[in-house]
């Protein structure tokens, strides 16, 4: 039995019918050529269903305390457990194809994991199209990350098209295997003599220099409240409300889509900024215009949590270690490369607040600067005091093509939490040459969140231009093309006989008389 974190146990206490504190993954796979596909999911069906010893937490269920999830927590055993219940098997319905997939992982998405039971669930999807198969998993966010999570997919898939994993990836096996692995792949340091004593000096600097350090962080942070600091951002202050802000619903709307790693590099590279900065620019460009569509874009830039991984490279135990950033999306500008240069400024600023601090340090100076965002959770008022306006996490993924027993990796796409203040969640994966992103939302409180995908695309576009990767559509105007005369009828032609031989003293009054101006027709735009 361990005891459960206080940072992990939030997780549990937030969470609400209309809020489930689980994410996910939906990850899209290409069958093997040749292979039966009936035949093929079985065999991973068996392969998942190990019920022998699981590693952490997927054979463990929670124990609570006299106070429930108010704590204590902990994690035991759990000697009843029946993987059946874990690992389903679905089916698509006709034609099977991404919209079909989309529409299930909503619905699983929406509902909450059974507290009695280990927090996961695993499902086996057939049924697509073009000889595919998903695979879509959720787990409780108290007892994983999304690096942690990766690990798990490090250990579940392999670079080598012909690799056979016969064993779970839920098993203590699969988990010893891969940690041993890990430590054998990463060289061990080579330590000077006087490391006993460095370590010294590094306990003395943490225990006298540590409080120091996080002084002057909360200093600079309080200037923000103050209109000192304006490069760095902060919940809840200037966070404007829209109708991201609201009280969500239990329902939910997935979708996800796919872009070229390189081009959003590139893109990103152009204006000297990070991968991260210009996936944040493309997620603002297309909130702009979502808002613009609905007619409530505000006038205060909105901003987003930008989860940070604290985790060690070998760390593969931690539930939960991240940090948080806030993140000046620059919504009020319409110049792309202006929403990009505020963008940096506030990630700079942000990562400097947390420079040079380690990690227990980083986790106090986030909780103190949190403590905005709790109040307004504990006393219920996040749709109109939001902390900020969405969540954007950047999780790094596989570089290098991978299979699950021969089946290719062609899609991996990360499915997080909205929550009440921030209907909308965007978090990316990068996967071989692409950035998968998965956005989910409540249904109600954000309607047609798909058209999201096509205002990335767009956003995108708008940035490349404005760094001179692609010339700017021409906006020209081109004459209109006129019309041919139609052909007079035999009556008509008599009126108009008829008109020509009225006296010239008519047809003078009649050129005086005042017309109705014409209204000049204005030629469609060939871009949006």
């Amino acid at each position: 039995m361990s005891r459960m974190p206080i940072t992990d146990a939030m997780f549990l206490i937030n969470e609400t019918r209309r809020t489930p504190m689980h994410v996910g993954g939906l990850h899209l796979f290409d069958l093997p050529e040749g292979v039966d596909a009936i035949e093929f999911l079985a065999e991973l069906g068996d392969i998942l269903s190990y019920d022998g010893d699981l590693r952490h937490p997927f054979g463990e269920r929670l124990k609570m305390g006299p106070l429930a999830q108010f704590g204590p927590i902990s994690w035991e055993q759990d000697h009843q457990l029946d993987m059946d219940y874990h690992i389903r098997h679905s089916a698509l319905p006709a034609p099977g194809r991404y919209r079909e997939l989309f529409a299930l992982v909503s619905r699983l998405h929406s509902t909450l994991l059974d507290r009695s039971r280990p927090l996961w669930e695993l499902h086996l999807i057939e049924g697509l199209q073009n000889r595919q198969f998903a695979m879509y998993m959720k787990t409780h966010h108290c007892a994983i990350d999304g690096a942690s999570s990766m690990h798990l997919l490090n250990s579940m898939y392999s670079p080598n098209p012909n690799a056979r994993i016969q064993y779970s990836p839920f098993s203590q096996e699969a988990y010893e295997a891969y940690k041993e692995a890990l430590l054998q792949a990463r060289p061990r340091r080579v330590r000077p003599k006087e490391s006993e004593m460095k370590a010294v000096l590094e306990v003395l600097r943490e225990q006298l220099g540590g409080a120091v350090q996080i002084g002057k962080a909360l200093r600079d942070y309080a200037g923000v409240w103050l209109g000192r600091n304006t490069k760095l951002a902060a919940p809840v202050y200037k966070s404007p409300r829209t109708p991201l802000s609201q009280r969500i619903t239990g329902a939910r709307r997935f979708v996800a889509q796919s872009w070229d790693f390189q081009r959003v590099r590139t893109m990103s590279k152009a204006f000297d900024g990070t991968l991260n900065d210009g996936v944040l620019a493309m997620v603002s460009g297309a909130l702009r215009r979502y808002l613009l569509d609905q007619q409530a874009l505000p006038k205060e830039s909105l901003t987003a949590m930008a989860p940070i991984s604290l985790r060690a490279a070998d760390d593969i135990d931690s539930a939960n270690a991240v940090a948080f950033i806030t993140a000046n999306l620059g919504t009020a500008h319409r110049d792309p490369a202006k929403r990009m240069r505020v963008i940096q400024e506030s990630m700079q600023a942000g990562k400097a607040q947390l420079a040079g601090m380690s990690r227990r340090e980083v986790e106090i100076y986030t909780a103190l600067t949190q403590l905005p965002t709790l109040l307004t959770f504990l006393t219920g008022s996040m749709d109109r005091f939001p902390a900020f306006s969405t969540v954007v996490s950047n999780v790094p993924g596989p570089r290098q093509q991978m299979y699950w027993n021969g089946a290719r990796l062609a899609g991996l796409y990360p499915v997080s939490i909205p929550f009440d203040g921030f209907a909308a969640n965007f978090t990316v994966v990068s996967h071989d040459k692409s950035l998968d992103f998965g956005i989910v939302a409540c249904r109600h409180t954000m309607p047609q969140v798909q058209r999201m995908i096509d205002y990335m695309e767009e956003s995108l576009v708008e940035l490349e231009e404005a760094a001179g990767l692609r010339s700017k559509p021409s906006k020209r105007r081109t004459a209109a093309k006129k019309k041919p005369a139609a052909k007079k009828s035999p009556a008509k032609k008599a009126a108009a006989k008829k008109a020509s031989k009225k006296p010239a003293a008519a047809k003078k009054k009649a050129a005086n008389r005042k017309t109705a101006p014409r209204r000049k027709a204005v030629p469609k735009s060939a871009s949006r």
